[in-house]
């Protein structure tokens, strides 16, 4: 199959349904020449503003407002003023919710990257990439190569590092693509 940069109606679906889709995909970045590939295999999903766990639960701020807007587009912000994390918005435009890539696959030396920082570090995202349209395929972009194989399932578990959300620190929106 040929490669497929993914579209906006792709993204405009409930998150949940998202997030377990775009494993197996390929988060896809160009540096001039250059292009870095990584083959999503964890994600973790914020829905609403009822969702204490997402960052726009305190409301629409300067820092959240890329959240309130169309799918398919780059929430990119710094954490513990070092570390930067890259997630997808999904949904209809003025519901805020969004997809935090965790772990992908280095395509080129097949060895994983786990936790959001170095992911970032190892495609070169940074803030310059917020609120970016990921449907253009451009310099940052999430494609289809065709479907996960056979022997792939996903698993699900708790989201990592929301303990202060009560309940919601506890719903199995992180997933993850095991093989075998």
């Amino acid at each position: 199959m040929r490669p497929v940069v993914l579209q906006r109606r792709y993204y405009n679906r409930p998150t949940l349904r998202v997030a377990r889709s775009l494993l197996g995909k390929y988060l896809v970045r160009r540096l001039g020449r250059r292009t870095i590939t990584g083959r999503i295999v964890e994600v973790e999903a914020y829905i609403g503003m009822e969702d204490r766990a997402c960052h726009a639960s305190k409301g629409r701020t300067g820092r959240t407002d890329v959240m309130f807007g169309p799918a398919g587009v780059s929430y990119v912000y710094l954490i513990y003023g070092m570390h930067h994390c890259f997630n997808i918005v999904t949904e209809r435009e003025g519901f805020p919710s969004a997809i935090l890539v965790r772990a992908v696959e280095d395509v080129a030396a097949q060895v994983r990257i786990d936790g959001p920082g170095r992911v970032c570090r190892f495609l070169a995202i940074d803030r310059t990439l917020n609120c970016k349209d990921l449907t253009a395929g451009s310099q940052l972009w999430v494609e289809d190569r065709g479907r996960r194989t056979v022997h792939s399932r996903i698993e699900a578990g708790r989201r990592i590092g929301v303990e202060y959300a009560g309940i919601w620190a506890k719903k199995p929106w992180r997933f993850r693509l095991a093989e075998g």
